[in-house]
């Protein structure tokens, strides 16, 4: 074995391949397909977007997982653990696990060249294969259509939300970025777009390939009453007196909805009773979105990182409506639209604590300063890094005040990973 470690794996990997990312399927399948020539026996759900990929991943595998079908989910980044990306039955593979594999992924490869993202995927693969699962979520990493969850033919592939992000590798407009995204969506399968108003290359490209597209607001709508909600779909489908997801902000109703769309596509393979779907709904978690820890000054997590999710936020943090102030742990990485998270956020935040992210393409704190300054804004401390950023913002706090940690998964995972370590 080349490690024994998984840390030692994981930093090795980081070095392999010349580029980050690497797009493009040829290279992945081809180890794939020398990994296991046999067909892949689960169903196959991937998961596209911009935004809510996560939400969407969990709630599917919450309610699957209650339905009593084995479920293997696959999701990027993690928070805390690496090994949180493979889910099996709710739980995390283990350290031994994931060696195996790489050792076995190592061996296949050759002389191929793959990323570090490719060993995740194919290491995730090979468990879930060796697992005796009945349904697999593949939440792409980049894109869709050559992102290397795409090796897998999806039975039905949920697009989530189109909004600009990665727009180096994407495209620089929602039609651009769509596109890449339907690589998902494959013939006569169902292609299922979260959105009301998707860009017009999606429903091009599915008609092209002649997928069975169903859009929100038109193969399936809900509708809202007192306390629960109404799912309507296809064919007279309908799902009623639906609970809240237990995942906060308005959003999670379009994203549950989607979801629903999903199970129903699959009810003759796999169905899904109307008491494990709430019970589904209503027990998934997810951790850094929206995410509020227990205590007072409240403190919110969440990842939100560009336009569209902080829009979402910015909703979000309107119906929590905190009593006092909103002090904003805030940082991003250099690749993502500071101007235009700032200028968003600027007037719900009454105080804000720029955090310097010390991990690669992060901004230091003074990066950040321009972006706020831009803005009119005066009430900003420099922070040399995410703990004290937040110990700052912690030791300011009035007791009615929300403390909002948001801009980047490395600031969320930093401060929940801080939490946790104090008991929280």
């Amino acid at each position: 074995m080349r490690f024994h470690h998984l840390q030692d794996w994981l930093s090795w990997q980081e070095t392999l391949h010349p580029n980050a990312i690497e797009l493009g399927l040829e290279r992945v399948r081809d180890v794939w397909n020398r990994l296991h020539p046999q067909a892949f026996k689960p169903i196959v759900i991937t998961v596209a977007g911009t935004n809510g990929k996560g939400s969407c991943s969990a709630m599917l595998e919450s309610v699957y997982r209650h339905a009593g079908y084995r479920v293997g989910c696959y999701t990027s980044p993690h928070l805390i653990h690496y090994n949180e990306r493979i889910l099996i039955d709710g739980h995390a593979v283990d350290d031994d696990s994931l060696c195996a594999v790489f050792e076995a992924i190592d061996q296949a490869r050759a002389d191929t060249s793959i990323t570090y993202f490719e060993f995740g995927t194919l290491a995730a693969l090979m468990l879930f294969s060796q697992a005796d699962l009945d349904v697999v979520i593949l939440e792409v990493g980049l894109g869709g259509r050559l992102d290397a969850v795409n090796i897998m033919d999806a039975d039905v592939a949920l697009l989530t939300s189109v909004g600009l992000d990665h727009q180096d590798w994407l495209g620089h407009d929602r039609e651009s970025i769509g596109l890449e995204k339907a690589g998902i969506f494959r013939t006569a399968r169902p292609a299922i777009c979260a959105e009301s108003y998707p860009p017009e290359s999606v429903l091009s490209y599915a008609r092209e390939i002649a997928a069975d597209c169903l859009v929100y607001g038109q193969a399936y709508q809900i509708e809202i009453s007192q306390g629960s909600w109404s799912w309507y779909g296809p064919d007279g489908h309908s799902r009623y007196g639906l609970p809240m997801p237990s995942l906060r902000g308005h959003k999670q109703l379009e994203n549950a909805a989607a979801v629903i769309m999903v199970i129903e596509s699959l009810a003759s393979r796999m169905p899904v009773s109307q008491s494990h779907l709430r019970q589904g709904l209503r027990e998934v978690s997810l951790p850094g979105r929206f995410q509020v820890l227990p205590g007072k000054p409240s403190v919110i997590l969440d990842v939100a990182h560009n336009p569209q999710a902080i829009k979402v936020l910015i909703d979000n943090l309107k119906a929590f409506a905190c009593p006092g102030r909103i002090l904003a742990v805030f940082g991003m990485l250099e690749d993502k639209d500071v101007a235009g998270a700032v200028k968003l956020l600027s007037p719900s935040v009454d105080h804000w604590y720029l955090a310097t992210i010390n991990a690669p393409r992060g901004l230091g704190a003074d990066q950040l300063k321009p972006a706020l300054e831009s803005e009119g804004v005066k009430n900003f401390h420099l922070n040399h890094d995410i703990s004290s950023a937040f110990d700052q913002a912690r030791e300011d706090a009035m007791v009615e005040d929300c403390i909002l940690v948001c801009g980047s998964f490395y600031i969320v995972a930093e401060v929940l990973r801080q939490q946790r370590s104090k008991g929280y």
